[in-house]
Order: structure tokens, then sequence, then C-alpha cells
């Protein structure tokens, strides 16, 4: 079992935090927990998120293992381990800031800093029972993080309190200003296919919010999470082909890979076209209602027991792939169920409208412990 994959001691006395092993830190290598990597030279640099952590006074006190390569969902690494899941210890930790969701549940760290893809950020948050926040893509510089260049791929926080969370972002833009009050705004409710259970308590939650709410349709949620596994296939392709002739590679990251070395340019192109459709109709439903609202896996975490198949579990990012392709901030917020399995709220604003965001999931949670 593997959280932590190097402990470190840089920077000042404020919050700790953890790091994702696939963002630089000078004098370290970033391996992105994959034995192909283990040769890696130390990073010449800081990331530029780095710096910036370090220059707002924290302390980073370690880097985080996560999916090879953060390519998957589930965060199980058959070659380094898997992160156990803190909270919930027969359920996967989630993919791919495995570590860094379990770090933060653990209680090692005041925040841990994860990346987004697919889900990645808030894929975890959920499994493992905290905060996570994909920002508007372009919000936090992505200088010295793996992979070099990426047209879905954020940095996001992840924290155990809102108030963490938002402290975390603070940190980690320091253009993020302070939190507007979020006032009488609409927050319209996705239609989704989801398990009853989990459709119930969001339902729930949300009637216990103190906001107004409305009946939102996005008939292009399945065609851009689609659309959006072209685009991380072509470009994980891209960046991390060379690492096959390694041999070295997880067997469920190599086959993964390998299918998407298939993609194909004319797929690209169409993907594209889903992402300019996608992004209109999401604006849209936006300008109605500031925020909108789904749950953020469409079912429960699966038991690590049966998640073996890391490429069937891909269908647990089916409501949040399709705002990595949007590029719309994106905030999960932890639920649970009558027996106790965790549950996640996500919320989604627009882009660059990451403070208020921040500020209506806020608001929200105050309500749920009043």
């Amino acid at each position: 079992m593997t959280v932590v994959v190097e402990e470190l001691a840089l920077g000042g006395s404020g919050s700790s935090v953890m790091i994702k092993d696939t963002i630089d830190i000078a004098g370290y290598p970033t391996r992105a927990s994959s034995e192909a990597l283990a040769d890696a030279p130390p990073a010449l640099e800081h990331a530029r998120v780095v710096q910036h952590l370090l220059d707002a006074g924290c302390r980073i006190s370690g880097k985080t293992s996560l999916h090879e390569l953060a390519f998957g969902t589930t965060g199980i690494n058959s070659r380094i381990g898997t992160a156990p899941n803190p909270r919930y210890p027969a359920l996967i930790p989630g993919g791919s800031s495995s570590g860094s969701a379990a770090a933060v549940a653990a209680g090692l760290c005041d925040f841990a800093v994860g990346t987004d893809t697919g889900g990645s950020v808030r894929i975890p948050a959920a499994c493992c029972g905290i905060f996570g926040l994909k920002p508007s893509f372009g919000r936090i510089d992505r200088q010295g993080v793996m992979p070099r260049h990426s047209s879905l791929d954020c940095l996001g926080p992840l924290a155990a309190s809102m108030e963490r969370l938002i402290e975390a972002m603070q940190a980690m833009d320091p253009s993020f200003s302070s939190l507007p009050a979020p006032g009488p705004i609409r927050i319209g409710v996705v239609a989704v296919q989801a398990k009853q259970s989990i459709l119930q308590v969001v339902e729930r939650s949300l009637n216990l919010s103190g906001f107004a709410l409305g009946d939102v349709q996005l008939p292009g949620m399945a065609s851009a999470y689609d659309a959006a596994m072209v685009v991380i296939n072509a470009e994980t392709w891209a960046a991390c082909s060379h690492l096959l002739a390694s041999g070295r590679l997880g067997a469920d990251v190599a086959a993964r890979l390998q299918a998407a070395s298939l993609t194909t340019a004319q797929a690209l192109h169409e993907a594209e076209k889903v992402r300019s459709l996608f992004v209109a109709q999401v604006n849209e439903a936006l300008a109605r209602f500031p925020i909108l609202a789904l749950p953020t896996l469409p079912d429960y975490p699966p038991a690590v027991v049966d998640a073996a198949d890391t490429q069937a579990a891909l269908s647990i990012s089916a409501l949040v792939r399709p705002f990595n392709l949007s590029g719309h901030p994106a905030l999960s917020i932890p639920l649970h169920c009558a027996s106790g399995l965790p549950v996640g709220l996500q919320l989604i604003a627009a882009h660059g409208a990451d403070e208020l965001l921040c500020a209506v999931a806020r608001d929200l949670v105050r309500h749920l412990e009043d």
C-alpha cells in the first residue's frame, strides 16, 4: 500500500501540502508511479504551482502516488502498490490522484495537489469522502506538470473541508480572489443516468441547500464523454508512447496505451467538433443557472477486489469527464447514502467563475451542516 512515494521538508511553517508525483519538485525525479520512469533524472526546477505554494508559506511534506502515468480511474497500481482508501478501506481510492486523496483522508496533510484530465481529482475525492476541485482549464499554470501538453488537464486541490479547499486555491493561484456573496442564485439540476439511491441523496441535499432549483438537460453529455476519451487517448499516446518499449509499464496501462495508438486524426477532428458543441450547450445552461449540479459518480465506488479490470472501470468517469472536454470548473462535495457508502455532489460553474463555484459550495455545505 503506497500513499507517499517521497517524504519532503520544503518551505515554511504554513499549511502542510502533498504533491502528486506528476508535478516537478526541484531536486527530485518525477516518476508518475511508473517503473518505466524509475531512472528519471531529478527535476531542475519547481513546477510553477509548487513555487506558488512555497511563496505562500506552505510546507511541502511529500509526493503522492497515483494510478500509473495518471492514465486510469481506479487508483489501482499493481507495480508500486495501491493507495488505501482511509475512510472506506474495502473500496478503490479512485484515480488517478489516488495518493493525494488518500493522504488528505488519512490526515497526513492539510491539503494535497492532484491533476484532473478525466475526473482525476473529483473521482478520488468522491471515493475517499473529501472535497476536490477541478478549476477552469488554464486557470492554474501547468508549467512543470506531466504531460507537458494537454487540452484537458487541470491542477486542482483536494481537502477535508471547503475552508481548506479555498485556502489551497488561494495558495496555488495568486489570482484567486475573495469569494463573492452568492446571493439568491438558482442551481440547475442536470438530468443524468445514475443509481437511483445516489440521485436521491443528491436531490435531498440540494433541497436542503437553501438555493432555488430548476431542471437542466445536457443531451451532449454522452457524446462529450466519448470525445474526451478520444482526446485523452491521442494526447497520452503522444506523451507516453515511448515508454512502451521499456517493458516496465503495468499491464493495464500498457494495454490502454496500445489501444490509444489506434486513435485517428479524423476521430480527433470529430472530437473537437463535439467539444465546441458541448461548450456551447453548457454555457447556454449556465446563462440560465449560474451553477449546475449533478452526481460526481454514477454509481458507488467498486471494491478493490472487483476493480482489477481498470478498462471496464472507466465508466466511473461518465459524469465528470465531459467537463474536462468543456473546461468548466467542477467541484465535488462529499455526501453519503443511508448505508454509509460515499456519494459525491458535483457543482459546475462558468469558465473563470471558480470563486463563485467555491462560494456556492461553501454556503451549500453550511446549510447541510446546520
